[in-house]
């Protein structure tokens, strides 16, 4: 054999062995090596540094979960701070504890402008968060809704008289009858309600000639005290008085309650 024939056969030689090796690894990469893997395991029990043992993942430590400080803590904690704060800024008025105060209250300033700001925004755009579409503030919106309420009210005032009377006890010698008594005139005489007039002391009244003197009137119409004026409405189909108010009142305010008391229930416009 030359040495070319010789270099050849060994050549041949090292890549058959370099196949067989890569099948012997490709069956032990197999399910066929677990004869392998009792081998090395079972028998000679060889353990963890030869993969027999396999290794268990780390459970994850579960990190208890923390309830959630109530915002009404929180908000406690804030008040009791800026209040210490403050008594402190006081008592002891070194620069650093007057200016810690008014740095954490110039932050609570600016969390109380951020709520108000959201309020206005969330009001704006929910109709049912916004009162001011029940009773508008704005010039405009506000003047409509007066006169819109005016009319409705003069509406009411207009049949009041079918059904209701006015009583009106006043004093001789009370300044505030001397007011009252043109005013609870003027709009009786406009709606053409019946008035009548009551002396508690006995004494005239020149805007009501017909008056009648007080023989224990208030007392069944259910009216405390003996101030002076007093108004009571006496509704004729119920038979019963609706107190309006003591003292001065205005034309428009006495044709207000009188609206609100009889045509309105409590709570209807707020």
């Amino acid at each position: 054999m030359t040495h070319l024939h010789y270099l050849v056969a060994l050549a041949l030689g090292f890549a058959t062995l370099t196949t067989a090796s890569a099948q012997a690894q490709e069956r032990q990469d197999t399910p066929s090596a677990t004869a392998a893997d009792t081998l090395y395991c079972e028998e000679r029990r060889l353990g963890y540094w030869f993969y027999c043992v396999k290794p268990t993942p780390e459970q994850e430590l579960q990190q208890p979960e923390t309830e959630p400080v109530p915002a009404t803590q929180e908000l406690d904690a804030i008040t009791s701070k800026l209040r210490e704060l403050k008594a402190r800024a006081i008592l002891y008025p070194t620069e650093a504890n007057v200016a810690a105060y008014i740095r954490f209250q110039r932050a609570q300033l600016d969390r109380a402008s951020l709520f108000s700001d959201v309020w206005q925004r969330a009001i704006w755009q929910d109709p049912e968060l916004d009162y001011t579409l029940e009773r508008p503030v704005g010039a405009v919106a506000k003047k409509q809704w007066q006169d819109a309420r005016s009319a409705e009210r003069d509406h009411v005032m207009a049949t009041l008289s079918q059904r209701y009377g006015l009583f009106y006890f006043f004093s001789a010698t009370c300044g505030p009858c001397e007011v009252m008594s043109p005013i609870v005139k003027g709009v009786a005489d406009r709606w053409r309600i019946t008035v009548r007039a009551i002396s508690t002391d006995g004494g005239p009244s020149r805007h009501f000639p017909d008056y009648r003197v007080e023989t224990n009137q208030r007392a069944r119409l259910g009216l405390d005290g003996k101030a002076t004026p007093a108004l009571v409405l006496w509704d004729s189909v119920s038979k019963r008085p609706i107190p309006i108010g003591y003292g001065v009142l205005s034309a428009d305010e006495l044709q207000d309650r009188i609206y609100l008391l009889t045509s309105k229930e409590a709570g209807h416009d707020y």
